[in-house]
């Protein structure tokens, strides 16, 4: 029989090391659930229940038929990088260059890129805490260090500058930062933003994926503030294209280079004729984009309204992305078991706080991206839940 141990020990260490995604395990439980012919109200997962808009289908469909399938440049089809510089202008007023942005399958193969990029083995990066799952992991694969600073509910889940401060060492290399965020929905405002990149000397990594999920105010870019930034973005949230695998990074000028070769090696390029629909996206997807906000808000009022009658609390009211992280401590002190259970008995979704760092333990995530319809269904099953688990 074989040793656990020795097949422990060919695994690479790195990778060994990498935490489970824990709304993924949820997902897999209730797919599990569905499988066998149960009724499962998603609640948990951050995917647009949206079409992608048919104008971006249409440009997909007629790529593919005059035969654009085949490799791009290793930084991306050149008219969807300009498309993107000009999308940052109209929104910030910011001017980037296409030779500073780099098109990949999706945000996550551009958050490693740019890790590989940046830091040296124990180089440290600054993470809020509570933040989006998978960030630590990215750091670590690399050979970085994560040092979390936590973040508080009454300062809206966002950095004090002082606790910044004393965070940094002379092994600090970035801070991370997440607007709108995942899991809180929380936008920081342009004061947040100055005061972040008053620390320009070390690089600020800036994930935009949610930009234009914006609800009340405005979302701003750290390149309004500051050019020694890494910027992630792509098309999954805002346009209803999470299985197109289209992300994009802005990076100094410096970096032109190396992310050039990085993709080349690693990658070769993103898929030819799902660039070509992101152009379509860039310049046509507003009017759809605006109805999707439009449904958005009315899911988001109502969630917020019904989960503080069943009695969760909100400290702070999301007012961007489609997620809500609700308080759940009075009733939760295990929010991964909480999270199973509640999808056992009651056949709901929801993600467990802990997935986002120790800051999370005792809240739940809940995601409006699933119809009005189906998040009242599952508020009612929660709500009976409560019941159940104080009779």
């Amino acid at each position: 029989m074989e040793n656990p141990d020795n097949k422990r020990k060919m695994i690479s260490r790195k990778v060994v090391g990498v935490k489970s995604f824990m709304v993924m395990d949820v997902m897999a439980r209730a797919e599990q659930l569905e499988h066998e012919g149960k009724d499962i109200i998603h609640l948990e997962v951050g995917e647009p229940d949206f079409e992608t808009p048919g104008v971006v289908r249409e440009s997909a469909i007629a790529a593919i038929r005059s035969g654009k399938t085949h490799y791009t440049h290793a930084m991306g089809i050149l008219e969807l990088r300009e498309e993107i510089c000009a999308h940052y202008y109209r929104e910030y007023g910011v001017t980037v260059t296409p030779d500073r942005v780099l098109v990949t399958s999706g945000t996550s193969p551009a958050m490693l890129l740019m890790m590989l990029s940046l830091l040296e083995p124990d180089d440290e990066v600054i993470l809020s805490n509570p933040r989006y799952s998978c960030y630590p992991n990215f750091i670590e694969a690399v050979g970085g260090k994560v040092v979390e600073v936590r973040t508080y509910p009454d300062d809206g889940f966002r950095f004090r500058p002082e606790q910044i401060r004393t965070a940094l060492t002379d092994k600090t290399k970035a801070i991370m930062i997440n607007s709108p965020s995942n899991p809180t929905g929380i936008v920081m405002t342009e004061k947040n933003m100055q005061e972040i990149a008053c620390f320009g000397d070390r690089f600020i990594l800036s994930d935009e994926i949610y930009h234009g999920l914006v609800y009340e105010g405005k979302a701003h870019s750290i390149l309004e503030y500051t050019d020694r930034a890494f910027v992630i973005n792509g098309f999954s949230k805002l346009y209803a294209m999470t299985g197109w695998r289209l992300g994009y990074l802005i990076f100094p000028k410096e970096f032109s280079t190396v992310m050039e070769r990085l993709h080349q090696n690693f990658a070769i390029s993103a898929n030819s004729f799902v660039q070509i629909a992101g152009i379509s996206a860039l310049r046509h997807g507003g009017p759809d984009v605006d109805r999707m906000k439009c449904v958005y808000n009315e899911r988001r009022v109502y969630m917020i309204r019904r989960l503080k009658e069943l009695g969760f609390r909100i400290h702070v009211e999301p007012t961007g992305a489609f997620y809500v992280f609700a308080d759940a401590s009075h009733f939760c002190t295990d929010s991964y078991h909480e999270a199973f259970n509640i999808l056992d008995t009651v056949k709901v979704g929801v993600t467990p706080g802990i997935d986002f760092g120790s800051g999370g333990e005792g809240y739940i995530r809940f995601s409006y991206a699933n119809s009005l319809e189906n998040i009242k269904e599952g508020l009612n099953r929660i709500e009976h839940y409560l019941k159940i688990r104080t009779s």
